[in-house]
């Protein structure tokens, strides 16, 4: 079975790519990632829905058995969603297990918004084009094009490697990650540590002296993720009557304070360590009681996105539904609110969240998933720091707190540590953060090859 045939990637299979100079898993990771994107895998958070995951995972199955591996495919508790595990040997396999895990899913794209199809795997100026770029095919093509070398090639690692490609992360993990911790703890027997995605990528810092500093952002740490559903209930009546007490006007006020309520701020040892880190490399000055500190962080560009919405816990209105018809005043309004909170903050934040919306409003959580938090520290940190500086030597490793959510969240149950480390060497320019989920979504070539030769260093000496 091979991807689907939209054009725009390269030619040939993946199978049939020459040997050159470089490392095969240099020498196909576009061509893996270009493939990846070509399967249509959107995510819609509905199981009617959803579509591709299976057949992706199939793909993803067959490269791996035509290298070598024994692999394991699992349907994560409803059809379609499909899952795939293989484990290397290494050395000394009484260590703890390393798990490389990565998503098959994505989000929804709208086709006539793009500049190429969101589905062609395009290869072009320099960049692969198409959605799941960089979130997370990127990172997926990496680990296939490194798991495939090492076994074509007897590589042995130091420990033994869980490579873990799952599917619906993007809605929570309902029908993925958490499926298998609940169902398949097997699949992680001996597992000690996981990476992932978002993070290993570069920010380009100046520094005082002229000269510039590329800092690689470690994940250590993401925001809990919730999304709660609001609900007021009063009497129906006839539009044209007066209505004190009327659902939509109850749960309008109550969205409306809670969507514009500030939260206060909270500075975790992942933001500190890094604004302390930016501030050595830039002489730049960041203080989390200013009442600036937003216009301080804009100075970091792009990334302030991020780095901004890990101070403070945040209450975002999606959706809202109430009503039937213009005259008929409904009994019953609803809105969805995305909520991510600062690890700890959790009693704290609902404890607000029920001040604000008040005594009229009932709240349920539709999803809700812990934060998680480990230290930037230890023997896989110093692998990380290490792969990095022997492709960049300008280079460093710096911990980050994500602003959203991988699933780390589910994993971290097992008492897995986890981080984010899919290393990207990006062109200053770039606005990477809004790439995610965004229109135009792309990975430069460079980046990829750069980021597949930094895995493969990594995962020898982890």
């Amino acid at each position: 079975m091979g991807p689907p045939g939209r054009g725009g990637g390269r030619k040939g299979d993946v199978s049939e790519i020459a040997e050159t100079h470089t490392p095969r898993a240099v020498s196909e990771v576009v061509d893996l990632v270009s493939a990846l994107i070509r399967f249509d895998t959107s995510n819609t958070g509905e199981l009617e829905t959803t579509k591709g995951e299976r057949e992706c995972a199939q793909w993803v199955a067959q490269q791996l058995q035509e290298a070598g591996y024994e692999t394991e495919y699992v349907e994560s508790g409803a059809p379609g969603r499909g899952n795939v595990f293989a484990r290397l040997r290494g050395a000394d396999s009484s260590r703890g297990a390393l798990m490389m895990h990565g998503h098959l899913d994505v989000v929804p794209a709208e086709a006539a918004d793009w500049s190429v199809h969101p589905f062609s795997g395009a290869v072009r100026d320099g960049y692969v084009w198409g959605r799941g770029a960089i979130d997370m095919k990127d990172m997926v093509g990496m680990m296939l094009a490194v798991a495939r070398q090492f076994k074509r090639e007897g590589t042995v690692p130091p420990r033994d490697i869980v490579w873990a490609f799952v599917a619906d992360e993007e809605n929570g993990g309902r029908w993925g990650c958490q499926w298998l911790v609940e169902h398949r703890p097997d699949l992680f027997e001996g597992v000690t540590e996981a990476v992932g995605e978002v993070g290993g990528f570069s920010l380009t810092v100046p520094r005082p002296d002229g000269s510039e500093r590329r800092l690689y952002l470690v994940e250590t740490a993401e925001k809990g993720l919730g999304w709660m559903r609001l609900r007021a209930k009063a009497r129906a009546g006839h539009g044209s009557f007066l209505h004190e007490d009327n659902a939509v006007t109850i749960l309008a006020q109550a969205v409306a304070r809670l969507g514009t309520h500030t939260f206060p701020l909270v500075v975790s040892d992942s933001v500190a360590e890094f604004l302390a880190a930016v501030a050595e490399e830039s002489g730049l000055q960041f203080d989390p009681a200013a009442p600036d500190i937003e216009g301080q962080l804009a100075k970091l560009g792009t990334i302030s996105r991020i780095i901004g919405a890990t101070l403070r816990d945040t209450a975002n209105p999606t959706m809202l539904r109430a009503g039937y018809k213009a005259n008929v005043i409904p009994q019953t309004a609803e809105a969805v609110v995305d909520c991510r909170v600062v690890p700890g903050r959790q009693a704290e934040f609902e404890r607000e969240v029920d001040a604000l919306i008040g005594p009229d409003v009932e709240r349920e959580w539709i999803t809700k998933l812990d934060s998680y938090e480990t230290t930037f520290d230890g023997h896989l940190v110093d692998a990380m720091n290490d792969a990095i500086l022997a492709h960049d030597p300008a280079g460093r490793t710096v911990p980050y707190m994500l602003s959203g959510g991988t699933d780390a969240k589910a994993f971290a149950k097992l008492g897995i540590r986890c981080f984010g480390f899919a290393p990207l060497r990006l062109p200053p320019e770039l606005d990477f953060t809004a790439l995610f989920h965004g229109v135009d979504e792309r990975v430069p070539v460079e980046s990829l090859e750069f980021g597949t030769r930094v895995l493969e260093h990594f995962l020898l000496h982890s």
